[in-house]
């Protein structure tokens, strides 16, 4: 019977893809570029044909087993329950009429694993068309498989932890690859991604030996830690088709020295290329608008970066540690500025913030040591978060604050940061202008040296009670409107000056 269906397969083929059948044990194909291939009849079943090309079938692998259990070919059928059985030392799974991969036998397990592609149990053909999750989980004896044209699918941590694992090819049949597929294939040298994957979470993390991937045009993301600690991996080329570079994409890949990334990309993610500390340049296109927390942090090669006028957010902590990074300009486009957003940056020497920026974070150019001047454009409505005495602070124009040592807010600035001042110890005294209404945690803590305030708000700004935490207010001179001595007399923390006298 199955000599039978296979003849009138063999007929059917050769209308559909041009064969010539003998009816004979042995058949002829006739290929494009008149090429030939003389095979048995039997191994129709697994030829995949390719225009213009002679393909062997080679690594598709048939088994057919008996009502009784007896497997040709020299395999050898292990029931284990009603849906579970080996074939030789692999683990399969029947679930809905098709087989996965479930696992494989650790005691008579070689190293080399060799997935079949189709199994015949007493007349039913069963495709395997995945490889189910944790199959291969942390089988360290995992020399190298051979996965057929039949899968399409590779589970989570398929192969996480297969450690001595050096080479795999994943064919183009393989649509999905899931989340930490092989993370910790350490011995894992390069890497193709076929063509028909989309999307890839945390699939190669940790694999500390990779120096190559490719990565095909039909990916659109590159997941959350799809290459996480990777430090051997040294160059990337992003395709035109991704559009967003997920959280850890490439944390901690210490050998990377250059990435380009492409203008179809709209989104840099977390931590994206967090710790690569080998990174030297990277290009940023005009697709971005939004740079996310601790991007870059940590990246201490990186010298220069250009951050083009689409982004409109910089995120919490971007390009904290970033001390190679000797300027950075803000563009027009950026209304926000991350807390520590350039936290840490000690080589920085001059900034400008541009007016339209209307929120800079906490601690934005904190440990920023060898910043001598910002430059706060005329029209900005915010100034906070310099936390650095070192700096000169400037207008377009007009020189505002000189070593700390006299500090002069501007007008149109409502709200004063926290830890905006802390620990400017030569600070003596600070005016702060009329159009204050807010003063965040810590603005002028730790401020040793300062003797004098002069607040021109009619209203008492909104304050947080440790504004002037371990700052010598006690002693200190407080200058408010006549007509508001009697409210900031009675509020914390402006109560506790020393002295409270009206403006003259």
């Amino acid at each position: 019977m199955k000599r039978t269906s296979l003849l009138i397969l063999a007929a059917v083929l050769s209308l559909i893809a041009g064969v010539q059948t003998a009816m004979a044990q042995k058949v002829t194909l006739y290929m494009a570029g008149n090429q030939t291939y003389e095979c048995d009849i039997a191994q129709l079943d697994s030829i995949v044909f390719s225009e213009g090309q002679t393909i062997i079938p080679d690594e598709e692998i048939v088994v057919t087993v008996d009502a009784n259990g007896n497997a040709d070919g020299g395999h050898q059928f292990t029931r284990i329950d009603e849906a579970t059985f080996l074939i030789d030392d692999i683990k399969y799974r029947y679930e809905n009429g098709s087989l996965l991969v479930s696992g494989y036998d650790p005691v008579f397990f070689a190293g080399t694993a060799k997935i079949i592609s189709k199994l015949i149990y007493n007349g039913r053909a069963m495709n395997v068309v995945g490889i189910g999750n944790g199959a291969f989980r942390d089988c360290t004896s995992l020399t190298s498989i051979t996965i057929p044209e039949s899968v399409t699918s590779i589970g989570g941590s398929a192969f996480s932890g297969c450690s001595s694992l050096t080479s795999i090819t994943i064919p183009e049949s393989v649509t999905s690859i899931g989340g930490s597929a092989f993370s910790g294939c350490s011995s894992l040298t390069s890497i193709t991604i076929p063509n028909s994957v989309t999307s890839i979470d945390w699939a190669f993390s940790n694999c500390s030996g990779l120096t190559s991937v490719t990565i095909p045009e039909s990916v659109t993301s590159i997941g959350n830690g799809a290459f996480r600690d990777c430090t051997s991996l040294t160059s990337i080329t992003i395709p035109e088709s991704v559009t967003y570079i997920g959280y850890e994409a490439f944390c901690g890949c210490t050998s990377l020295t250059s990435v380009t990334i492409p203008n179809s990309v709209t989104r840099i993610g977390e931590c994206a290329f967090e710790g690569c500390s080998g990174l030297t340049s990277i290009t940023i296109p005009e697709s971005v608008t939004s740079i996310g927390k601790s991007a870059f942090d940590g990246c201490t090669s990186l010298t220069s970066i250009n951050i083009p006028e689409s982004v409109t957010s910089i995120g919490n902590d971007a390009f904290e540690g970033c001390s190679g990074l000797t300027s950075i300009t803000i563009p027009n486009s950026v209304t926000s500025i991350g807390n520590g957003a350039f936290a840490g940056c000690s080589g920085l020497t001059s900034i400008i913030i541009p007016n339209s920026v209307t929120s800079i974070g906490d601690e934005a150019f904190y440990r920023c040591s060898s910043l001598t001047s910002i430059i706060v454009e005329s029209g900005n409505t915010v100034y906070d978060s310099r936390n650095n005495c070192n700096a000169i602070i400037k207008t377009s124009t007009n020189t505002l604050i000189a070593g700390c040592m006299n500090t002069v807010i501007p007008e149109s600035v409502t709200s004063i940061g926290g830890s905006a001042f802390s620990g400017c110890s030569s600070l003596t005294s600070i005016t702060i202008p009329e159009s204050v209404t807010n003063i965040g945690k810590f603005a002028f803590s730790s401020c040793s040296g300062l003797t004098d305030v002069y607040c021109y708000a009619e209203n008492v700004p909104s304050t947080d009670s440790k504004a002037f935490y371990n700052s010598p207010i006690s002693s200190a001179t407080l200058h408010v409107p006549a007509g508001s001595l009697s409210a900031y007399k009675a509020e914390s923390p402006w109560k506790n000056f020393g002295s409270i006298v009206a403006i003259e």
